[in-house]
Order: structure tokens, then sequence, then C-alpha cells
């Protein structure tokens, strides 16, 4: 549910500045980096021009490519498919300016760095209509055959404000969230790893169920259960249960689970338009140019090897039987593809990175989609004067189900079921016509009478990332335990104290972040990989604005102990 966390995470307060996604494992600012004026730094001038490896046409991938490119070198782009990765947006067909959002849908104003680069291509974005959010019309929150419609939360049955208030209870008394949060709007990175490091010490090896279990708030079965079914923001959090209670304490920390927006046209316009656009003040580069220009048009084939060379170079070897080395190399696809499609060299990265990799832990994910008429949920009902249907999260098999006007005079668009982990699993032996009508079954028993079938107008267009070759899954969610092994590969990129022949290659993307799932994540892997390249080919920062490797000492995420 859309509904306040703590009053400190959502109230407008004029005189304290944002909450925002600084840290809290890292708390650097990426957004004033980025948008400084001096820049990211430079390199020697005998360097402009050299070219690096930029594995995987993701949002990571594309940052990383723009920021190497501006910097006066030459980003040499790899992708197996089409640039995007999970920021994928599927036109329907004779509606190709209506997309379904296969991968990110939705995003949070506290991820600013995100919203610098939608900012420079000029995108924009929308309120997105999660659970009782502001700008949904009407919720229907249907458990265990018993069905309540609400346009706010008052308007459900008061146990569902008891949970609400019971979650908010434990964030506060248990992970002292308010000054948390307080440390993040005001930046001060001192205190919130004083804050964090003690919460990680404490939580690392405790479950997101753990958590709430030994709550005095959430004694009741019945009452964590009710949780698990409408949680918080998005939805249900109960495919999040096994989970470390670290990931999700990062979420409400960061209000990266509050008021999120879309972005109009497809999120896939990002990545694309980053690899397209021309970026001013570039070093070396005449005007004009792009990574797009730099790569003639087309990113190379897929990556089916890896190598070092005697010199500590990088080899690449793509689908079509070329190799190409590198003096350096950013791998931003999913971590896993190290391990069986892509034939690496043992000396790529240290026994202790390849055990992180190995034990990295994703959730996955299914989307259904199908394109209406017309947006006809909007329709009043009139023996019950309520919308006719609405945005609904339930415990039949679709989970949840999104609403999306696309405007005046257009079809309408329904992400007819989202599911994760378990309820994802269920889906995957069936056709996409099998899990449409298994959805539409589900939401007619929610709402008789309503004949969803009727204003269908397209084949259901639907994805489980677990059973794409390239991703093997949605995103990276830690277990517990798993702290020391994400420690490492999101440190990966400061490679001071790394044996030179494990240099030169950093790895990105938002499965290695702290933050996985979230946009903001794969652009802050980007931008430590992009410093990464720039130390290890003799840059450096300017003083006027240090990197994060500048900084790493001081806020460097804590190592735990039997490392």
């Amino acid at each position: 549910m859309t509904a306040p966390v703590t009053p400190d995470s959502t109230a407008t307060v004029q005189e304290e500045p944002p909450l925002t996604m600084f840290g809290p494992d890292f708390p650097f600012s990426y957004d004033d980096y980025v948008t400084h004026p001096a820049g990211l730094g430079s390199i020697p001038q005998e360097m402009y021009g050299t070219e690096v490896a930029v594995i995987g046409g993701g949002l990571s991938g594309m940052v990383s490519a723009y920021e190497l490119l501006k910097l006066g070198l030459k980003p040499v782009v790899y992708e197996s498919g089409e640039i995007g990765g999970r920021m994928k947006s599927v036109p329907f067909d004779g509606y190709p300016d209506v997309v379904a959002e296969m991968g990110a849908m939705r995003f949070p104003p506290s991820s600013t760095t995100l919203f610098h680069y939608l900012d420079r291509l000029g995108l924009e974005t929308t309120p997105f209509p999660n659970p009782l959010a502001e700008v949904t019309p009407s919720t229907v929150i249907d458990l265990k055959g018993e069905s309540h419609y609400a346009r706010h939360l008052d308007d459900l049955p008061g146990e569902f404000a008891e949970v609400a208030g019971a979650w908010q209870r434990t964030l506060e008394e248990s992970s002292e969230l308010i000054p948390l949060q307080k440390a993040i709007r005001a930046r001060d990175a001192a205190e919130v790893k004083r804050i964090w490091n003690d919460l990680v010490t404490r939580f690392d090896d405790t479950t997101f169920y753990g958590f709430l279990a030994t709550s005095p708030h959430f004694a009741s079965f019945r009452r964590r259960e009710l949780f698990g079914q409408v949680g918080f923001g998005t939805g249900g959090w109960d495919t999040d249960f096994p989970n470390s209670i670290l990931e999700i304490l990062r979420v409400v920390s960061t209000a990266a689970d509050d008021h999120h927006r879309g972005i109009v046209g497809g999120s896939q316009q990002l990545p694309v338009g980053l690899w397209s656009h021309a970026p001013k003040n570039t070093v070396h580069w005449p005007a004009g140019t792009s990574v797009a220009s730099l790569n003639g048009g087309y990113t190379r084939p897929a990556v089916t090897a890896l190598s070092r060379t005697s010199d500590g170079s990088v080899s690449v070897t793509d689908s079509s039987g070329v190799t190409t080395t590198f003096a350096s190399a950013i791998f931003t696809a999913q971590s896993w593809m190290l391990l069986n499609n892509i034939d690496c060299d043992d000396d790529l990265f240290p026994i202790d990175h390849w055990t992180a990799i190995e034990r990295t832990h994703y959730m996955g994910s299914t989307k259904v989609f199908v394109l209406v008429d017309r947006p006809f949920w909007k329709d009043t009902d009139p023996a019950t004067g309520r919308d006719v249907m609405s945005m609904t999260l339930t415990d039949r098999l679709s989970r949840g189900t999104y609403l999306l006007d696309q405007g005046e005079g257009k079809p309408g668009l329904i992400c007819l079921s989202y599911t994760w982990s378990d309820d994802s699993l269920k889906l995957l032996p069936l056709s996409p016509g099998e899990r449409r009508n298994l959805m539409l079954k589900s939401l007619e028993e929610i709402y008789p009478g309503v004949d969803i079938r009727s204003h269908v107008i397209s084949d259901p267009v639907t994805l489980s990332w677990e059973t794409e070759r390239d991703f093997m899954g949605a995103f990276k969610a830690n277990l517990p335990g798993h702290y020391r092994y994400q420690e490492r590969l999101f440190s990966h990129f400061h490679q001071a104290d790394l044996e030179p022949r494990h240099r030169g290659i950093f790895v990105a993307g938002d499965d290695i972040s702290w933050t996985a799932g979230w946009a903001e994540g794969a652009i802050q892997t980007a931008l430590n990989a992009v410093w990464g390249v720039m130390d290890h080919l003799g840059g450096e920062s300017s003083p006027d604005n240090p990197g994060p490797g500048d900084v790493f000492a001081q806020i460097a995420p804590i190592r735990l102990g039997d490392y």
C-alpha cells in the first residue's frame, strides 16, 4: 500500500531537503558528482581515443559508455540483444506508441541521479498508479475470497491501518529509521554510516520474515500474513520474506518505494537515448559525437570469452569469432553470465570475488500485459457508484494488476499480473495465452459481471526474466549472510588493493549495487566503474569534484569480520 512508512519519510517539510538514495552503505552524492561543472575527471592526453570495452547495453552499460565518451575515451559496446537490458519497453502490434514495460516501469523521485539523465534527454515522467497512490482512482484488495474497495487507506477495514501502523512502529523501534532518514536528508555521511554499520552488524543474518516475527507489533501470524499479502508501497512483500532484512531497510530508508513515476513513452528510451545522444563539452571528440557514432551505429555481438593478455590487458571474443584486446573493460551484464555463458579466465577476478558472483541470489519475475479498447475501468457501476474495476492486489494467481491510462482517445493498457519468485515460477510452463486466461479468470472472480475479455484487443505480451538466457533472473536480492559477498562486488571498482593481474576489468550493473532492482543502483555502479577506468588509465578527478574512489577510504561499506 502507498501509506506513510514514517512521518519523516513522506512528509513535505520546506526547511528539510528531500530523501534521496544517498547510501546508506556507501553515502556518496552521485547526483552532485555528475552535475558538477568540473566533470568527472580527466585522462592523460596520450590516452585519448583509447578503446574500452563496455559489455552489456542496459542502463549501466549506456551510462558507462556515455561518460567514457565525455572523458575522451572510445567505448566499444557489446550487446547480445537490443539496447535497454531490463529497461525493456515492448510496443503492441498496430499501436507503436503504447508500450508494455516488461522490466523497470516505476521510479522513485529519490533516484536523483537517474532523473539527471532523464532531464538530460528531455524525457517526461508521470505519477505511477500504485495501490492507494493519490493518482490511483481506486484500489481493490482481495484476500481469501473477500474484496475491499478503497480510494484511501481509511476506506479499508481497520486491520489494514493497524498493519501499516505496526510496520511503522517496528521500523522506528528496531532500525532507527527516523534518525537514519534525517542523516540521509542532511547528507551527513558520518552519521549515516554510524547508524547503518550498526544495522548491518546486527541484521546481516536476519530474514525479512524473521525481523517481523521478532517484533512485538507482529506477534500475530494473521498480521504478518496480511502484511505479506498487502505490504506497503508497491504491494505485497511476502515474496521477499526469505531475503535479508537489510535489502528492505535500504528501500524504506531511501524512500525507494514511495511516490513512483513512470517514463512517458517507455523506460527503454533512456538507455537508447544515451546511445544516440551527443553530449556537450566532450574531450577529444568533435562536436556531435555519440556513443552510436563511435560504434558505427551498431553494437558488437554477444561476448563469448574474456581473457587476460600477458601485459594485463583484457581480450574480448564475440559470437562472430572476433577477438579484440582492450586496455580496460566494464562488464555490466548479469554477473551469472560470467559463470556459464562466457568462457572466462580465472585471473579476471580474485577467488573471493568469484565466490561472491556464484553466491549472488536472483529474484524471478513475470509480467502479463494486454491492450484494451479503452480505459473502461473508469466507468461507474450504477448500482454501487464505484469504478467497475480498480488497481488490484490479491492472493489469487494474478497478485498485482495495474490499470494504465494512456490518455484521451487511446486504448487502455492493463498489466494483468506482476509476480515475483515462487509466484513467477508457477507461470513458467504456460503459454502467453494460458497466462492471460488464468489472470482473466482471477479478475472475473473478483469483478463478477465485468466482461473484461470483450475489451481486449491484443495478444498478451508476457515475459519471465528467469528464462531469459542473458538474464536468468529479474534482479539480485541478498539472502541472510550475503552482505560480505555484496560488499566485495560493489567495492570491486576500487582496485588499489588487488594484485595487478586482477585489475582493469570492472563489474557494474544493478545486480552488484546495494539497491538491486532500482535504476539508480545501476547508474551508481556505472559511475563507480567509469572512475575505475579513469584511474586505471592514469587519469584523475578534479580536486573540486572528487569521485567515489577518491573518498572510498572515508565512506567505504563496512567490512565484516571473518571475511
